[in-house]
This record gives structure tokens, sequence and C-alpha cells, in this order.
């Protein structure tokens, strides 16, 4: 009698033991699913805000020129309309990379690369607009770098 309750003692430790460990291990495999999730979630957030950022610079690259070169009012008023439209495409992707990333550095070298492309709207001359662009090109380059080695990291 003694070796039947044993047995079935030992029969249901080891149950509770398998389930345990099964209970840790789909834990495990659900929390790297979810890193998985999260990361993708943070390079569609990045690659979104970098396409958005280049197409704002080229926008205002293109309205502060015909501005300074005194090109049609028409044409003026086209290129207004598209900087306005890549302007607002900014918005989301900088809310996501600023929600989403953990690191500092991403955030703020993506606020950089914004910030800059921003300033060429208060370009003086065709001199000052190539430097702004420049320097803009920089900042969007310096992002993209700086979250590249972030994520070999993760």
């Amino acid at each position: 009698m003694w070796g039947s309750i044993i047995a079935v003692v030992g029969t249901l430790l080891g149950a509770t033991v398998a389930g345990i460990i099964q209970h840790r291990a789909d834990r495990t495999a659900r929390t790297a699913q979810s890193e998985d999730a999260r990361r993708e979630r943070v390079v569609t957030a990045i690659t979104d805000l970098a396409t958005a950022v280049s197409n704002h610079r080229r926008a205002m690259w293109g309205l502060r020129d015909a501005q300074l070169t005194g090109q049609s009012e028409e044409r003026v008023r086209a290129l207004l309309d598209e900087s306005h439209r890549t302007r607002a495409d900014i918005t989301g992707p900088a809310v996501q990379v600023r929600l989403l990333s953990r690191t500092k550095d991403i955030r703020d070298a993506a606020h950089e690369a914004v910030q800059s492309t921003y300033r060429m709207r208060d370009a003086a001359d065709l001199d000052v607009l190539e430097s702004q662009r420049a320097a803009a090109l920089h900042a969007h380059d310096q992002f993209v770098e700086i979250a590249a080695r972030s994520l070999e990291s993760v």
C-alpha cells in the first residue's frame, strides 16, 4: 500500500514540476516574442521617420529655392502645399520613435534630424539654404547611424 501511495505522490510531483517548467518556458517564449514585435515596431518607426524627414527636406529645399529665386506664385504655392503635406507626414513616426525607443541617443538624434530640416524654412539666401540642407542631411545620417548601432546591441 505504501508503494502505491509513493507512486501516486511521485506521479503528482512529476506532473507539477513538468507543469511549472512548461509554464516558465511558455512565459519566456511570450516575452521573447513580445520583445521581437516591439523591436520591429521601433525599426518601422525609425524607417518611416527617416523617409519622412528626407521627403520634407527635399520639399523644403524646393520651396525655399523657389522663393529665393523668384519663381512664379503658382509654383511657390504648389511647393508650399507639398511642404505642408511632407511636414505632416513627420508627426506620426516622430511620436512613435519618441514613445517606443528606450534609447535616449535615438530620441535625441531623431529630434535633431527633424529640427535641422525644419530650420531650412528660415534660410536667408541660397548659400544659407545649401548649408542648412547639408546640416539636415548630416543630422539625418547621424540619426540612422545611431539607431543602427543601438539596434545592433539589442
